[in-house]
């Protein structure tokens, strides 16, 4: 599957205001369907898949002629080669490190390896590293869990760690699904890893739910989560901005869910909710 680059110096586009026009940048370009994103100093780099690659929608949004823009395509092999050389490894909360197996071993309770293949999912993201947390706070014990969009499954390897019965994990890109796949093996979990979307469900109830995507997908397919949660069953969000939380809210109360708790972190937001 390839990728497009599209890289924008925000201090040259919008001088003195970075901090104000970045996550401004990142939210619109979500919305045309862009799913990673990656902050160098004052240079914003963001990927979306060749399939959904709109760009008609880029132009509208951007002059892709003016000179603090670039945009090309990437391969699969260089996509992975440039995450590889700037992974480091990532300790949350002290409890848990996720590492590659070219880093030392920490002396924290959680040890994850992975092979690092994508930007979403390895804990560097702001969304990761938060719902990482949650799971940390979570009891997960005997609990039946969705890793919804799972990324390199990270989180779906914490919640076996913490003696999950069934965990399964469900991404609709075949990298990810891939990746997911290498890296349970590699810390050799009983994880059910399937590729493909919320369609996959079924009737299959889980105690908690976890759904690190992008604001669009989780408003458009929460009414099939929330129906795959069992009753007091607890649910967390993330994906999207603090911007976001009153649209979210909205719709997950519309479906009977309760806002217990909430992580920020530069701007991006996790929430967790229970379900009346």
């Amino acid at each position: 599957m390839k990728y497009f680059e599209f890289l924008i110096d925000v201090e040259t586009a919008y001088p003195g205001e970075v901090a104000i026009w970045s996550p401004i940048i990142t939210a619109e370009l979500a919305e045309i369907g862009f799913e990673s994103f990656v902050e160098e100093g004052n240079v914003l780099k963001a990927y979306v898949q060749e399939e959904n690659m709109d760009h008609n929608a880029l132009e509208d949004l951007f002059c892709l002629q003016q000179k603090n823009y670039t945009f090309q395509e990437i391969e699969n092999q260089n996509w992975n080669a440039e995450w590889e050389k700037n992974y480091t490894a990532i300790n949350v909360d002290n409890q848990c490190v996720i590492r590659a197996d070219f880093h030392p071993k920490q002396p924290v309770e959680f040890d994850i390896l992975i092979n690092p293949k994508m930007s979403f999912g390895t804990g560097h993201h702001e969304t990761t590293h938060m719902m990482t947390s949650f799971v940390l706070e979570t009891s997960c014990e005997n609990k039946d869990i969705l890793d919804m969009g799972c990324g390199t499954g990270v989180l779906a390897i914490l919640a076996k760690m913490k003696n999950a019965a069934y965990v399964e994990a469900i991404d609709n890109d075949e990298w990810a699904f891939e990746n997911s796949a290498d890296n349970i093996r590699l810390n050799k979990q009983e994880i059910t890893c399937k590729l493909g979307d919320a369609s996959l469900l079924g009737n299959h109830s889980f105690d908690i739910i976890l759904a690190n995507i992008n604001r669009n997908i989780l408003l458009n397919d929460m009414p099939e989560y929330v129906k795959n949660l069992k009753e007091n069953g607890l649910i967390f969000f993330s994906g999207f901005y603090t911007m976001d939380i009153e649209k979210i809210e909205a719709k997950a109360n519309e479906l009977g869910l309760q806002l217990l708790d909430q992580k920020e972190r530069n701007d991006w937001v996790s929430l967790k909710f229970q379900k009346a």
